[in-house]
């Protein structure tokens, strides 16, 4: 995760898709500290958030859709909801 941070960094974002990527990350990073002892489902739930926040976003080819940092924002607070931790959901940053 923090590898894809610096890569978003390194890639010339800035301001508000930095600003929520740096937010998602921070609630993702907390999903994990809160569930190293929960079910094997809610710790495959957040895995699969890790993975998916992590994964290009960017299409490099016609066969993969290129996804914005709102789609990562809602499959986040999905999970955050579904886990009971209201307190990470991230909300949307002001225009």
């Amino acid at each position: 995760m923090e590898r894809h941070l610096v890569l978003l960094r390194l890639s010339g974002r800035t301001g508000h898709d930095l600003t929520l990527a740096e937010r998602l990350a921070t609630s993702l990073r907390e999903l994990i500290v809160s569930t190293t002892r929960a079910s094997a489902a809610d710790r495959a739930r957040v895995r699969a958030a890790v993975h998916y926040f992590v994964l290009r976003r960017e299409s490099r080819s016609d066969r993969l859709p290129a996804r914005s940092l709102t789609a990562d924002q809602r499959v986040v607070n999905e999970i955050a909801r579904a886990l009971g931790r209201d307190d990470l959901v991230v909300q949307s940053l002001a225009a």
